[in-house]
This record gives C-alpha cells, structure tokens and sequence, in this order.
C-alpha cells in the first residue's frame, strides 16, 4: 500500500483513494479475495497522472530558471568584453 496518500500534492485523487480505505476496512478476506483490485489500480493510475504532472511542471519551471541564469551570463560575459 502507499504510504501517506492523503496529502495536498495528491488531492485529486482524494475520492478514488478514500474508496480504497474504505474497501481495506471491511476486513482482510474481502482484501485477500481481491476484490479492492480494481480500486487500487485506479488509486496507481490517479497517483501515476498526478506525478507525471508534477513532475512537466518542475521540468518547465527548471528550464525557465536555466534560461533566466544563462541570460544573466551572456549578460555579464557581455560586459567584462566590453570592459577589456
């Protein structure tokens, strides 16, 4: 099982993994019989989805901030040529 599902990072998928708490909760034989399968891989899909996501937005914002330095570089090589 996942460990600390409910967080803001994953509240869009906060329904799907409440019905998956509540399918664990009605004990280990309806568990072990498999049938919170088909709620767990929709729990994995959801969480898979939310991690890609986070994970174009950090790519995007990293290269903006690599964009903006090397803009500040070009910017001060820029200057000590104009200083020589």
């Amino acid at each position: 099982m996942h460990s600390h599902l409910h967080t803001p990072q994953n509240a869009n998928c906060e329904e799907i993994m409440t019905a998956l708490d509540e399918c664990h909760a009605r004990g280990f034989l309806h568990k072990a019989l498999g049938n919170c399968n088909d709620i767990k891989r929709d729990v994995n899909k959801c969480l898979s989805q939310e991690r890609y996501a986070r994970a174009k937005r950090n790519r995007d914002q990293a290269r903006e901030n690599r964009k903006r330095i090397e803009k500040i570089w070009a910017d001060e090589k820029a200057a000590e040529r104009g200083e020589n």
